[in-house]
């Protein structure tokens, strides 16, 4: 029998270590970063953009599945300690009476029960909420007729390059660091179930264009600091963007009620952004940031908000030597505008000028013709609501596929 040469087994080893040793942070990055857009269905053009792998919503839940799962495990813990502590404030369809509806907003303040079932509702979302950034109002919309959830709303800075925003007001770069504190973005917006399935997410909509969060900015954030100039500034909340999660969208097209429009369809983003890059792998690029020493690797303070994270994505994507058109994901979404004053555009592109609030409403103004507008004809032509259980909601959160997973996950919390 042959024998072994001497030392082969341990000559194996020193080369597994040196091949461990080589792979440098720059070199971990790049491998996680073409494994993440590879398992996400995304094919590299030679110019370095992406090409995706379908073009319809499906597919778009499909991208955000990843990250939606891997947050779904880190808030494991919470979830069913939230769910037994929360789970009455949803409705089940037998207890919600169409004609009797009324909305209410209830401001929300960190660390709160609130705070917590604001974070439980927005689990049920298939595209993972973004926690906002920079300034922020935060509210739970209920319905005042048997206490319960039926929709959740947060405005927070908005990016500060948005074409289609700023060819719509006619700002130039200067215009724009001056007046973008007058405009904040709805990164959360929407109603929950069974609220959802009477159209009640325009309803909710709607409630972005009321005189109570006109004032809560003004009381909040009226004498501030422009996060790009530095100066002092008197801010009035002129206007309120947000943009559909998966191309074009149903809820705030023509979203009017008499001669009162609530948002207005603005255009398409051009498909550049950074949801694709997950929290696990932007750690990756701020770690290797740091060994480099470059200034994004922790400079989140307030004021950079999203346009820091995608600097950071930008600056490690340079350090590695990958271009910035891995950012151009494809996915063109539908952009809103819902103008609080009637003459928010005018005074947004000249700077002066006192907001006309003639047309703007109290909530429950609102909430009573939007129920009589939307909610009460469906609720007559779908009575299917009536069928939903709160139960299905844990299902919803969960995850497609996981619904036989409620019952017991519940009897745990």
């Amino acid at each position: 029998m042959a024998r072994p040469k001497k030392g082969g087994r341990q000559s194996r080893q020193k080369k597994k270590s040196a091949a461990v040793i080589r792979l440098t942070p720059e070199v971990r990055l790049k491998r996680n970063l073409t494994t993440h857009l590879t398992s996400l269905g995304f094919v590299r053009q030679p110019d370095g953009t992406l090409e995706l792998p379908g073009e319809d919503k499906d597919t778009v839940r499909a991208l955000h599945a990843t990250q939606r799962a891997d947050r779904l495990l880190a808030s494991n813990d919470f979830l069913k300690t939230a769910w037994g502590k929360f789970s009455h404030h949803f409705a089940d369809g037998a207890e919600v009476i169409p004609d009797r509806i009324e909305l209410r907003l209830s401001r929300i303040k960190a660390g709160t029960w609130e705070s917590d079932l604001f974070r439980l509702a927005c689990m049920s979302w298939s595209v993972p909420v973004s926690a906002g950034y920079g300034r922020r109002l935060r509210y739970l919309v209920w319905d005042a007729h048997n206490d319960k959830l039926a929709g959740v709303i947060a405005l927070g800075d908005p990016v500060f390059n948005l074409a289609v925003r700023d060819n719509l007001i006619g700002w130039t770069t200067a215009d724009r660091g001056l007046r973008l504190v007058n405009i904040l973005d709805a990164y959360v917006l929407g109603a929950i179930p069974p609220y959802s399935h009477l159209l009640g997410g325009k309803a909710v909509a709607c409630l972005v264009r009321s005189r109570e969060i006109y004032n809560h900015f003004s009381r909040k954030y009226g004498s501030m600091e422009g996060v790009i100039s530095g100066a002092k500034k008197k801010a009035h909340l002129l206007a309120v963007t947000t943009s559909s999660s998966m191309g074009r969208s149903s809820i705030y097209n023509r979203l009017k009620i008499g001669d009162v429009q609530y948002f207005q369809s603005i255009g398409f983003t051009e498909g550049w952004g950074h949801f694709h890059i997950p929290d696990d792998l932007f750690l990756d690029m701020r770690r290797y940031l740091r060994t480099i020493r470059h200034p994004y690797a922790d400079q989140n303070r307030f004021g950079q908000g999203p346009n820091w994270r995608l600097r950071s994505i930008r600056a490690a994507l340079d350090a590695v030597g990958y271009s910035d058109a891995i950012l151009r994901h494809g996915i063109k979404r539908e952009v809103f505008m819902c103008q609080l004053a009637e003459n928010a555009t005018s005074i947004l592109k000249k700077g002066r000028g006192r907001p006309n609030l003639k047309s703007l409403q109290h909530a429950h103004e609102i909430s009573r013709a939007a129920v009589e507008r939307w909610m009460i004809p469906r609720a007559r032509t779908r009575p299917d609501f009536l069928h939903w259980t709160r139960e299905q909601m844990l299902a919803r959160i969960l995850g497609d596929g996981r619904a036989h997973q409620a019952a017991s996950f519940a009897s745990t919390g």
